[in-house]
């Protein structure tokens, strides 16, 4: 048995020699004449002095802007009001592509079906997916031809939305890069996506144009998407125009759409000399100016529209994928994502560093559970992304990657979506590699990074983040609004950070904003996890704070509970809703989904009571224990807790959640007629 904080790996000193971050130190040593003998002083400076830190960014990365700035932070009233790098002009892809050397890879990319619409390169792997290597001069050129069209024969303009209806294929990068070397703003959303929720997103922001596949594949299931595409255009009156990627057949039959579309290799073949295609102009914006718009999950309500500004994203990810990441060219980073979660903007900006970013587009899980393992060894991946679910299914599927598998190039895993257990680092260790650096990071798409990641020249230990990431001030609150150690509060940060949304489209007088982050302790960003920060400097993520459990006057974090549930052989996934403090008694409800071919008997639910009891308390033992055939997840795979305890208060569905939201809408009705069996009020009460 391993315990949260025991030692797992720590870094040699040649790594921590080589490591990104020590090279920056020794900058900042010899240009600033600051001197820090750890992460943890390096963290104190850039918080305490934040203004001098991310100038220091902007200078380490050497972050040329066609005008200079006045000054690096100007603060306001309010922390949303904070000026970043005010007078500063630049472009994003163009610091993306300055430097790059045009025989480079600079994307690989694996599909579980569908076409490939720019031709493969390479062959078939052995789970019988194609690999497709992309240098970047390649990519320069695609982009370059994008970029015209859209300008010259679409008339798309600095500032216009164009918005992506695309899974996590080249195509969809080269779409971004093509608005971002505009000043267009880009948005996007997957292909599992329903028209609803594709709506809710892109009626918003009124975009010009819609570039969407024509379907998709997934679990070995195609899925034809140009109903939702027809309904999409249907309801966007800005639309001027569409284009369809022939992804999941060569010819799509596009007859029902209301608007002809164009084809996507024919807008990219419009502009056939050399000397057109490959000259790609960047347009100068303010560093404030938006470069994409990502979305709040939506699980109660309409999508939160966060814009989040070129300069800030690029400072930022320039910061997370070099000094956090360990990033540098050559290096191949993996994350498993799809286009409607913010770690794919997070990975694409892996191509600023000059890695080669490696795309993957369909089930983690089809035709083997081994298919991403696969491709770390066929394409040689440095830095494998995935989620705390992932690390998960694969105890549960009893995977021995290290068996199985060279991983000759794996040197570190990264984790998030959910909490990451002490037995899935544990796990990771034993059975992929013993010499891993394992980064589990938490952040969001508010700021479209994290908040608490990895650092490489920190010892990793069991259950625990290994730091607070540098530039972000982030704390620990008790409910009275002050700072605590080593007791779990909510995640709070203190001072503004440059990848903070400038706004959120359409919120005019700032209202949803200061409502959505500022109204519990004014004046301080709250997060809405809980967090406990120890005396080393490590942090612990406990879930949602606003699905705490709350027994006999004390909080649990619902993490803790999925831990010790989860552990068990049988129980595959758990979901845990508590009602206390709605008014009514203490009553608690522990859904739990069993492996196949398993049954909830009495004595599986004593033997969960006691694991509960025993791992955790007493205290926190459900009233009731139920099977349930799946846990509804959002789009991004997590655990929809709130909108489930609506449910049971027997909230309309309609009003409890956002069916567009969802990985699994049908998911729903089980928990309805439990909601019907249970009878509890809206106070709480079982009546």
């Amino acid at each position: 048995m391993v315990s949260e904080g025991e030692k797992l790996w720590e870094p040699s000193e040649e790594r921590k020699a080589k490591a990104n971050i020590s090279s920056y130190m020794d900058w900042l040593s010899r240009e600033k004449h600051l001197e820090f003998d750890s992460y943890h002083d390096l963290w104190n400076w850039s918080v305490s002095d934040i203004s001098g830190f991310w100038e220091s960014i902007f200078q380490f990365f050497k972050v040329k802007s066609s005008k200079p700035y006045e000054r690096p932070l100007v603060e306001g009233k309010e922390m949303f009001e904070a000026k970043w790098f005010r007078g500063a002009e630049l472009n994003y892809a163009e610091y993306l592509f300055s430097g790059k050397s045009n025989d480079q890879i600079a994307l690989i990319s694996a599909s579980e079906g569908g076409r490939q619409a720019l031709g493969a390169r390479g062959g078939r792997g052995s789970s019988s997916e194609i690999i497709r290597y992309m240098k970047w001069s390649e990519l320069r050129k695609l982009v370059a031809s994008l970029s015209l069209s859209l300008k010259e024969d679409l008339g798309v303009k600095r500032g216009d939305r164009v918005v992506g209806f695309l899974p996590n294929i080249p195509e969809a990068i080269v779409a971004f890069l093509a608005c971002a070397s505009l000043g267009v703003i880009w948005s996007c959303c997957s292909p599992d996506f329903g028209a609803a929720s594709v709506v809710d997103r892109f009626k918003q922001i009124e975009p010009k144009v819609l570039i969407a596949v024509d379907g998709s594949r997934y679990n070995g299931k195609d899925f034809e998407k140009l109903e939702v595409v027809a309904k999409t255009q249907e309801a966007l009156k800005s639309l001027e125009k569409t284009i369809i990627i022939p992804y999941l057949r060569e010819s799509p039959n596009t007859e029902k759409l209301s608007q002809r579309p164009e084809i996507w290799q024919d807008v990219l073949s419009k502009n056939k000399k050399e000397n057109e295609s490959s000259k790609l102009e960047f347009e100068q914006v303010p560093f404030e100016h938006p470069l994409w718009i990502l979305y709040s999950s939506g699980t109660t309500g309409l999508p939160k529209p966060l814009v989040h500004s070129q300069g800030g994203i690029l400072l930022e990810h320039l910061k997370a994928l070099s000094l956090h990441n360990d990033l540098r060219p050559g290096d191949r980073l993996f994350w498993f994502t799809t286009t409607g979660w913010m770690m794919w903007n997070y990975i694409v900006s892996g191509l600023l560093i000059g890695s080669s970013v490696v795309l993957y587009d369909g089930s983690p899980s089809h035709p083997s559970p081994e298919v991403l393992w696969d491709l770390a060894d066929q394409v040689g991946i440095t830095f494998f992304g995935t989620s705390a679910a992932y690390v998960s299914y694969c105890m549960k599927s009893g995977l021995k990657p290290r068996e199985t598998h060279k991983l000759k190039e794996l040197q570190g895993i990264g984790s998030t979506g959910s909490p990451l257990s002490v037995e899935g680092f544990k796990w990771l260790y034993d059975n992929v590699k013993e010499d891993l650096w394992v980064a589990s990071v938490s952040g969001g798409t508010d700021i479209c990074t994290a908040w608490v990641g990895g650092c490489p020249i920190l010892p990793v230990t069991a259950g625990e983040i290994q730091c607070r990431c540098l530039g972000a001030a982030v704390d620990s609150f008790n409910e009275e609004g002050r700072s605590v150690v080593g007791k779990m509060g909510e995640l709070v940060v203190t001072k503004p950070m440059p990848s903070m949304p400038v706004f959120l489209w359409g919120d005019q007088d700032y209202r949803r904003y200061r409502e959505s982050y500022f109204e519990m302790f004014p004046g301080v960003w709250r997060h809405g996890d809980w967090i406990k920060i120890t005396e080393r400097g490590t942090c612990v993520i406990y879930g949602r704070s606003d699905a705490t459990i709350k027994r006999m006057g004390l909080r649990l974090g619902t993490s803790e509970i999925y831990r010790a549930v989860e552990s068990l052989p049988e129980v595959v996934d758990s979901l845990v809703i508590d009602f206390e403090g709605l008014g009514g008694r203490s009553y608690m409800i522990l859904f739990v989904v069993l492996k196949q071919g398993a049954e909830l008997s009495e004595a599986l639910r004593e033997n969960i009571k006691r694991k509960i009891s025993q791992d955790i308390s007493p205290r926190y033992v459900p009233d009731e224990v139920i099977q349930a055939p799946e846990v509804p997840r959002t789009l991004n795979g997590k655990k929809m807790e709130v909108p489930i305890k609506r449910i049971l208060m027997g909230v309309p569905k309609e009003k409890a959640l956002s069916i567009g939201s969802m990985a699994n809408p049908s998911s729903i009705d089980f928990y309805i007629n439990v909601a019907r069996r249970l009878n509890i009020s809206s106070e709480g009460r079982q009546i």
